[in-house]
Parts: structure tokens; sequence; C-alpha cells
């Protein structure tokens, strides 16, 4: 029981905690509403579940023998995500016209963002060496996490969608999405600054 509910805890926390995937989830959720977010959303629980389930059943070990691997993902998963920052930061239509047309973010790059986030990658690391007791705790752990990340992913579409009210202004809208593209980049030149020290 106690396991379990380390299993919990962990994973909500992960979840829900701030970082590339849910800067995107809630600005999305600001300028295109909970609904179209929600493909996003379940791009990034599905593709964070099959990376927790690619490390915990056999990547764990190879990556024991390439240690400079999280330095490679930092590169490129950094890279990926200053291009979404980009496209965040740059979105300056009106708050109606983007809950009807396009930058809505898709499933594949809810996908692809996790499997590229060295945020995913340490998060399912750690997890995969607090569980993997036995193969039975790890499935358990990662049938858990799919649920729990989709919980935590969601809080913040659903926030993001409370709070569009605030943004009817143009100019304020402009200034969120420069300001959450910037924040965005920002965190990605980090993430690829802590992989190197």
């Amino acid at each position: 029981m106690d396991t379990f509910l380390a299993m919990i805890s962990f994973s909500l926390v992960m979840s829900i905690s701030p970082g590339p995937v849910n800067m995107i989830i809630i600005s999305s959720g600001i300028n295109n509403g909970f609904r179209k977010t929600f493909t996003f959303i379940s791009g990034a629980t599905i593709g964070f579940t099959l990376l927790l389930g690619f490390i915990g059943f056999g990547f764990y070990n190879v990556m024991e023998l390439f240690p400079n691997f999280l330095n490679y993902l930092a590169f490129f998963g950094s890279g990926f995500i200053i291009y979404m920052g980009y496209k965040i930061a740059t979105s300056n239509k009106s708050l109606e016209i983007n809950k009807s047309e396009k930058k809505v973010p898709r499933f594949h790059e809810g996908f692809l963002l996790q499997w590229l986030n060295p945020k995913a990658w340490i998060a399912s690391v750690s997890g995969v060496s607090l569980f993997s007791i036995s193969e039975a705790i790890l499935l358990t752990f990662i049938v858990v996490y799919f649920f729990l990340c989709y919980i935590g992913l969601s809080f913040w579409g659903v926030l993001g969608d409370q709070i569009s009210g605030f943004f009817r202004l143009e100019k304020r809208l402009k200034m969120f999405n420069l300001f959450m593209g910037s924040l965005l980049i920002i965190t990605a030149v980090y993430l690829f600054y802590i992989q190197l020290i």
C-alpha cells in the first residue's frame, strides 16, 4: 500500500509540475479552449506512457552503457521545445480567430515533445529506478502514471480555458503568448544547460 501511495504522489507531482508540456497546454487552453487542446494532451500522455514503458522494460540498461545519451537528447529536445515556444510567441491573432482557426497543437506534437523532452526522460528514469522492484510493480506504476498524467495535464488545459476570458483583449493575448513562448524558450535553454554541467 505504501508503494502504491508513493506511485500516486510521484506521478501526480511530476505530471502537474510546470514544464514545457504544461506551458504549451495552458497556452493552448487560453488560445483554443480545452476541447481543442485535449488532442495535444492525449498525445503527450500516450507519448509519455510509451516512453516510460520503453525505458522501464529495457532501455534503462542501454542508457547505463551510454551515459552521454541524455546530453544528446537535451540538444535535440531543446531545439524542438524552442520551435514550439516560437510558435506560441508569434501567435498574435485575436482569441476568437484562434479558437476557430490554426495554431492548435496537435497529437503528434504532444507525443513527439515527450520523447524529446529532457524533463520527461528524467521523470521516466527516476520513476523506473524507484518502482522497478518487479515487473508487476513497474507495470502498475506505468498504469497509475497514465491516468494521473491525463489528470495533471488536463488540469492545465482546463485552467487555460477558464482564464481565457481575461485574454479577450487582443493586446493581453499577444503579451501572454509572447511571455509563454519566451518562457518556453528559456526553459529549453535551461534544460539543455543543466545536462551539460
